[in-house]
């Protein structure tokens, strides 16, 4: 059974809301996933591993950190 930390990891992106800004429109439009408020300032980018994978090689591209 595979670990659920792993699973969590490959399906979402966590992510300050301000890295977001400017990006966030493009990223909605191209990729399938949902972005929720964790909290205040942070946001959660949840999708399927495929479209994480994407999304986060695509946030790279555009100068997002993802930790």
């Amino acid at each position: 059974m595979p670990d659920p930390a792993t699973l969590r990891d490959s399906t979402q992106i966590v992510v300050a809301e301000d890295v977001l800004e400017g990006v966030r429109e493009e990223l909605e439009r191209n990729f399938t996933v949902s972005i929720v408020h964790v909290d205040e300032d942070t946001l959660r980018i949840v999708g399927s591993p495929v479209e994480i994978k994407d999304a986060s090689e695509f946030l790279g591209r555009r100068g997002v950190s993802i930790p």
